[in-house]
């Protein structure tokens, strides 16, 4: 069964904030790169934003880059994911998942090609209304 859960999803205004959550059973978060994704109704789930297993580390999509922030607590096995200023076309099923690498050049679209595990969690929802 999946190890990674999200939270903290919901229903809000365009414009409001929301903060996720990522977080492990049985497992260390701290060893691992973490990618976050989203599928939106009708589309394929997809990358948007990572982290190095440091923290150091970040990447985002243009969609998102200046409005969402990756932020990690180890101490905590614990990811975040701030989102502010959300947009209707933000809609979607959020996921956590360990990758193999979070490279700040590469293309966070193809984060699904370097997913390390096989069993995703149910997600979140984040609905944004207009």
């Amino acid at each position: 069964q999946t190890q990674l859960v999200e939270s903290g999803g919901g229903l809000v205004q365009s414009g409001g904030s929301l903060r996720l959550s990522c977080s492990a059973s049985g497992l260390l978060l701290d060893y691992f790169a973490i990618g976050w994704f989203r599928q939106a109704p009708g589309k394929e789930r997809e990358g948007f934003s990572c982290i190095s297993s440091s923290g150091e580390t970040t990447n985002y999509a243009h969609s998102v880059k200046g409005r969402f922030a990756v932020s990690r607590d180890n101490a905590k096995n614990t990811v975040y994911l701030q989102m502010n200023t959300l947009k209707p076309e933000d809609t979607a099923v959020y996921f956590c998942q360990a990758i193999l690498v979070c490279d700040p050049k590469a293309d966070v679209h193809d984060l699904e090609d370097v997913v390390r595990f096989d069993d995703w969690s149910q997600g979140t929802q984040v609905t944004v209304s207009s």
